[in-house]
């Protein structure tokens, strides 16, 4: 975990450490499991194609959590995360390769607000594309 953040350390613009987190269809076996979730659009590729899915595609909340990892990892301490929300706007497709979907996450302070709080902005990317929008926290800072 990075080091507790300051809130007098930070200022409007201030980057987060950008990640890089792979996506495999082991990946979304294991979340499955886990989450209880278990929907065939994220395992079977002949029924993620028959209903207009380009291939295998990763549950929305596992993209969601990892994109979060960036700013649990940079204020170093999940609990400190307030609120976290996003919107998802395209699927994450996860080819049956040994490479899978990489997702690319970055934020930065958006605003300083009362209370040692800041808002985080992210942007999450699959090749290029958005796959989250609105992707905001706020975080409780020392």
């Amino acid at each position: 975990m990075a080091a507790t953040v300051s809130y007098d350390d930070v200022e409007v613009g201030t980057p987060l450490p950008p990640a890089q987190f792979r996506v495999h269809r082991a990946d979304l076996v294991m979340y499955a499991g886990a989450s209880g979730d278990f929907n065939v659009i994220h395992w079977n590729q002949r029924i993620a194609t028959a209903v207009g899915l380009p291939d295998v595609i990763a549950h929305g909340m596992l993209t969601m959590a990892r994109a979060g990892r960036v700013v649990t990892d940079w204020v170093g301490d999940p609990g400190a995360v307030l609120e976290y929300g996003v919107r998802f706007t395209r699927p994450v497709v996860v080819p049956d390769d040994d490479r899978g979907a990489l997702l690319e996450v970055a934020g930065a302070v958006r605003e300083k607000l009362d209370g040692r709080r800041v808002a985080v902005d992210l942007t999450a990317t699959v090749g290029g594309e958005k796959v989250l929008g609105q992707a905001r926290a706020v975080v409780q800072l020392a």
